[in-house]
């Protein structure tokens, strides 16, 4: 792997990797960084972009339900760490003076498959754990798992409001995502550059957000800003939101992980 060119930080170690300590507003650089990676392989990034942007069409095409909508976010949630991979290995080539397209970076996803596999495996252990869990909750707490399904996107999200649902399955779903956050905030990156195991990045993303919590929370709520903006403006917004922070993504991995 190239040097690192950030700034040298004191490092720890409790594991097979050093964890590099960081300013809170560290994640503000990334962005800007990605910004860059994105510039120096716009069409590339902007490919992944309109292909998440395109699966998020179709999801919400054909789902008019709040609680639908709600698992197809959460779908997009657990499928997002894995959809980054070649917009990490564009950064990474990057780095390496090995600009490649996007047909390349595709084939990082043959790249250390088994633990990339084993990572997607994990992720979908916890959705399915995750989704089953909050239909018990909310039937044992309020008797139904959702409102009815004649309802329209804003009648059924004002009924489960009013109910007291909306409040509860938002609850769940903040858990979700942070135990979905804290174990890939540097996995993927660092199975691709590193040939690690999915146990060893898992564990190191794990040992990343506790020892850089103040960072990781501003990090989380940048990334959650912009994913809303980029549903917000109808998912266009997403096919340049999703690929900076897929390239954000190798930027933190490189300052934070050795």
């Amino acid at each position: 792997m190239s040097a690192h060119t950030h700034t040298h930080h004191p490092q720890h170690q409790d594991g097979p990797f050093l964890v590099h300590r960081i300013p809170p507003s560290r994640p503000l650089v990334w962005l800007v960084l990605a910004w860059r990676d994105f510039l120096d392989h716009p069409l590339p990034s902007l490919a992944y972009g309109a292909l998440v942007t395109l699966m998020g069409a179709v999801v919400l095409l054909f789902n008019n339900h709040p609680y639908m909508i709600a698992g197809s976010l959460t779908a997009f949630l657990l499928i997002g760490p894995i959809m980054t991979v070649g917009l990490c290995e564009l950064s990474r080539q990057r780095d390496q003076g090995r600009p490649v397209g996007f047909e390349e970076s595709l084939k990082a996803l043959r790249h250390n498959r088994a633990a990339l596999l084993g990572f997607a495996n994990r992720l979908v252990a916890i959705g399915v754990i995750w989704m089953l869990l909050s239909a018990v909750l909310l039937q044992t707490a309020l008797g139904s798992a959702g409102p009815a399904m004649g309802a329209t996107v804003w009648g059924g999200a004002w009924e489960a409001l009013a109910s007291g649902q909306l409040w509860l399955y938002l609850a769940m779903w903040a858990l979700l995502s942070a135990v979905v956050f804290s174990i890939s905030v540097v996995s993927v990156p660092m199975m691709l550059d590193l040939n690690s195991s999915a146990g060893e990045a898992i564990g190191t993303s794990l040992r990343v957000t506790a020892r850089e919590l103040p960072a990781m929370i501003i990090w989380a709520g940048l990334i959650l800003v912009l994913v809303a903006v980029g549903f917000l403006t109808a998912l266009l917004g997403m096919m340049v939101v999703f690929p900076v922070l897929g390239h954000a993504t190798w930027r933190a991995y490189r300052e934070l992980v050795h």
